[in-house]
């Protein structure tokens, strides 16, 4: 079994923004201190809730350079630099090794996908022009692309490779992606809801949206569940589960950037096209947060 990028809980971190639009460093900076001090095990900066779709080539490497150097080998850094040009991809994930993450997080290619045989030259490309550990993200309710267990196999079997987050909801699929694996990829839930079912199954964590407005609960969760006391960690997963809900009512991270500003983490500005979440999502959020102790009503 290849050793893991990290054991326990990553957050999958929200980019603050300013009112003007621009990256809120000292908010960012504030809210990456909060998580390692919750105890969580990694960070994962730029990725699908940092809103990495709308930020420039030039903000994406200065996001990266700032959390790199902000979490300063606290915690391991994991940085998106996923793209559905491989070129792109390829850039970020150079940039990201010169900057000192510790790992890269590649979503499958979007709008124009492509085959699993262009999947796998896609992924074999960028392999190739950075050393740095590559964590795979298969989200097709994000993408419309599936990695197939046959591609993982094959990608596995280059050793580049060193995980794959997965982020569905198919279970038996999943079981036969850990089946290709045979041991040389790490397992991550790239789910909230879905944290304790893919422990069971073998997963070393998970890449949390959750964990931006909670994260010592799940730091708390993985950490029962490691430590043996799985009854625990299930009724935690169950326990969240209205706050889950409420996080993914509209499209993430919409509904996370709400809660963040409810809790004062960030002021909740988003770029378009993402808008601010609806009354009946702002409701939501809030008697789950109450619900869960973490706001005071």
């Amino acid at each position: 079994m290849r050793t893991p990028v990290f054991t326990g809980s990553c957050p999958a971190l929200a980019t603050p923004f300013d009112q003007n639009g621009n990256i809120n460093y000292d908010a960012f900076g504030k809210l990456i201190d909060a998580q390692i001090a919750a105890g969580v095990d990694a960070v994962c900066v730029c990725g699908t809730t940092g809103e990495s779709a709308t930020m420039s080539i030039r903000e994406h490497i200065a996001a990266v350079e700032f959390c790199v150097k902000r979490v300063d080998h606290r915690v391991k850094v994991i940085a998106g630099t996923g793209s559905n040009d491989t070129s792109a991809a390829v850039y970020l994930s150079q940039h990201a090794q010169d900057s000192g993450a510790d790992a890269c997080l590649l979503v499958t290619p979007y709008y124009n996908k492509t085959t699993q045989e262009g999947l796998y030259a896609h992924f074999m490309a960028i392999a190739e022009h950075t050393e740095l550990p590559i964590v795979l993200y298969n989200v097709p309710g994000r993408t419309g692309l599936d990695i197939a267990p046959e591609t993982i196999d094959r990608l596995a079997e280059s050793g580049r490779f060193v995980a794959l987050k997965e982020s569905s909801y198919d279970l038996p699929r999943v079981m036969e992606k850990i089946s290709a694996m045979r041991g040389r990829l790490t397992l991550y839930s790239g789910n909230d809801d879905m944290i304790y079912p893919l422990l069971a199954l073998g997963a070393e964590g998970v890449i949390s949206v959750l964990a931006n407005v909670a994260p010592a609960y799940v730091s708390g969760m993985t950490g029962a569940y490691f430590s043996g006391k799985t009854e625990k960690a299930l009724t935690m997963q169950t326990e969240c589960l209205p706050l889950v809900r409420a996080l993914f009512s509209e499209v993430s991270p919409i509904p996370c950037k709400y809660a963040m500003e409810l809790l004062g983490l960030c002021g909740g500005e988003l770029r378009l096209p993402l808008i601010g979440a609806g009354e009946n999502t702002r409701r939501k959020l809030r008697e789950a947060l109450v619900q869960m102790g973490i706001l005071i009503a």
